[in-house]
């Protein structure tokens, strides 16, 4: 019973310590494990599966839209990196280098691939010719390496899996669309699939990708009031397109560079899954995205009866398309019960003697403990009704936690207690000037989260809270990961 009793033992409490609450979250719910190589870390079953279900769905919105996969080496010379000035600049101090292959120094150094851009540039000087070979919608899945001097599982490791797509267009006009299409994509997919509710917009040149354009965003909000850019999407212009020599004949029979955009997401969704959702008891998982949306918990094992109902269940949820497990180990109910809602499965179903005697059974929300008795027959009905309302409930509760912890500052003392005292987003409006935002850094460590979408219209007569001259955007700030 006392081994039993450790195996469930209280989390750290998330207001007590959140970093040491989200280390007790990733280790007790068995999503990561350490590894001998420093900065990097295994998937265990349980997290591997919820990045699997990530990418079905973000795979098949896509695809929607006519992006194909493909997939290019890890290896990218030193001379093909060099390219983009700009680009390489922006990555150089993460990038992890090849010197020696076997027993023979290579005669070029080769980086293991921190992003991509310069080997889709290179294939794309080789294959687009012509307006008819426009446009290239491309997408691939993998791993890629950034030697991060501060590790923390999902958020930040020194080899992460993401997708990052790599478009070229014919025009200007064309890349842009596609720009905001794939951020808008990321965005409705936060929402309805993770339940995270995210704010749109664009980043500062300050802050935008390197050699890009425009770098658009989505920023969620965690538990503890820290931003968490959870995907980005690029306009490169045709940047790259000239540093790489992609150029085509248009249809008027003139040479024209392309337009490119790149657009990604990673494994860090997972760690923004676990702060916007969990609670003191552990992980707490959106029914859209958890591996296993509900578990089957026997009271009384040794009754057959009680057992043959409890697989009957199994089998019938299964079949109706709902991620079902039997729990029928020899641990006791009450240990099942915390072990559910450590990993975060979102329902549960427990079924007895007198509940089989009088045909019921009872289903048990995770996210906020409710109870429901149901008839037996009426089970499947039930259980999808009831993961659809969880699915949409736990998305309110989060916005409702975004907005009751974003605030506005019209002032430089506003804004420095607000960053001081009341963890969450600040709105406030800024003049462009590169300088304020390193300035709010130094004094607040908040930084530009982005120029929101929907919200620039009454920029006139307002003012920077920084320097107090003519505003040119309104910004969210925040402290973020």
């Amino acid at each position: 019973m006392a081994a039993d009793k450790k195996l469930v033992e209280s989390i750290t409490s998330r207001d007590v310590d959140f970093a040491q609450w989200y280390t007790d979250v990733v280790k007790k719910a068995e999503l990561t494990g350490y590894t001998s190589v420093k900065g990097c870390m295994v998937f265990k079953p349980a997290g591997y599966a919820i990045w699997e279900n990530i990418r079905a769905e973000l795979d098949r919105r896509f695809k929607e839209t006519g992006v194909e996969n493909v997939y290019l080496p890890m290896f990218i010379p030193e001379s093909l990196l060099q390219k983009e000035k700009d680009h390489v600049e922006g990555f150089a101090p993460e990038v992890a280098w090849v010197t020696q292959g076997g027993l023979t120094p290579l005669q070029e150094k080769m980086c293991v691939r921190p992003t991509s851009e310069t080997l889709f540039c290179d294939l794309y000087q080789k294959d687009v010719q012509s307006y008819r070979d426009l446009p290239k919608l491309y997408n691939q899945w993998c791993s890629v390496v950034r030697w991060e001097k501060t590790t923390r599982p999902f958020l930040r490791s020194r080899e992460f899996l993401w997708q990052e797509g790599h478009t070229a267009h014919a025009t200007a006009e064309e890349a842009e669309a596609r720009t905001e299409q794939m951020l808008h994509i990321y965005a409705d997919f936060l929402e309805d699939f993770l339940a995270i509710p995210v704010v749109r917009g664009r980043k500062t040149d300050k802050e935008k990708f390197a050699g890009a354009e425009a770098t658009y965003t989505i920023e969620a909000m965690m538990h503890d009031g820290k931003a968490l850019q959870s995907g980005t999407s690029h306009n490169f212009g045709d940047g790259f397109a000239k540093a790489f020599g992609i150029q085509f004949t248009d249809k008027d029979n003139t040479l024209k560079y392309v337009h490119q955009t790149s657009w990604g997401m990673t494994t860090r969704l997972i760690g923004a899954i676990i702060m916007v959702h969990g609670d003191d008891s552990g992980l707490v998982l959106p029914p859209k995205v958890a591996p296993t949306q509900c578990v089957v918990i026997p009271i009384r094992q040794k009754d057959e009866a009680v057992m043959e109902a409890s697989q009957k269940l199994l089998d019938t949820l299964r079949a109706a398309g709902i991620r079902t497990k039997l729990d029928d180990s020899d641990r006791s109910p009450g240990w099942k019960f915390a072990d559910q809602e450590m990993r975060g499965f979102p329902m549960r179903i427990e079924i007895g003697p007198k509940d089989l005697a009088r045909g019921v059974c009872v289903l048990v929300r995770r996210d906020t403990r409710e109870k429901l008795e149901v008839a037996i027959e009426d089970v499947v009905a039930e259980s999808a009704k009831l993961l659809e309302t969880i699915q949409k409930d736990m998305f309110e509760r989060a916005r409702a936690f975004r907005e009751a912890h974003t605030y506005a500052a019209e002032d430089y003392l506003t804004f420095r207690n607000l960053a001081d005292e009341k963890p969450g987003f600040i709105k406030a409006y800024w003049c462009g000037d590169a300088a304020c935002e390193e300035t709010i850094k130094a004094d607040t460590t908040c930084t530009s989260r982005c120029m929101p979408f929907g919200e620039q219209d009454e920029i006139e007569g307002r003012r920077c809270v920084c320097c107090g001259k003519p505003a040119k955007a309104l910004v969210y700030w925040g402290k973020a990961y």
